[in-house]
């Protein structure tokens, strides 16, 4: 059985990004079971969708973890998006910090984190690069299902 989901999705989500359908997917998993969602906390989908979990925390009781690459993550954040985070953080169950400094590369270990963490993996994937991209072929070789919005 699904308990524990993972995001992954670009941070610019554009002009046609469905945020109706992302409210969707993430009711329909917690009714399906998933009572733990991980979010790596960057700028576009993944507060997008942590914010989602929030509006079904108090009815579901569902729990939301933070997993921060760095305490540097948001340096370069503007400051809409670095209150957004704030917000997020603060209601956040868990807040994982995977290393005390940023260093190349731990972006990545972020992610892996997350997916050896997770039964299922919800992904806004647009392009053939980046980040996303490499979450998404990690999860398909460990075998975590995607589920791709």
């Amino acid at each position: 059985m699904i308990k524990r989901c993972a995001f992954t999705g670009h941070r610019d989500l554009g002009g046609k990004f469905d945020y109706n359908l992302l409210d969707r997917v993430i009711l329909n998993l917690v009714k399906s079971g998933v009572t733990e969602f991980y979010c790596g906390m960057a700028v576009g989908f993944d507060m997008a969708a942590a914010e989602c979990v929030l509006a079904c925390k108090n009815e579901y009781g569902v729990k939301l973890c933070a997993c921060i690459p760095c305490p540097e993550q948001i340096k370069n954040y503007g400051s809409a998006d670095k209150l957004r985070y704030e917000r997020i953080l603060k209601r956040c169950d868990e807040i994982i910090v995977l290393s005390e400094n940023y260093y190349k590369g731990c972006m990545l270990a972020r992610d892996r984190f997350m997916v050896d963490n997770c039964d299922v993996l919800l992904s806004y994937l647009r392009k053939d690069s980046g980040g996303t991209f490499y979450t998404v072929k990690y999860a398909e070789r460990k075998n975590i299902k995607i589920i791709s919005i």
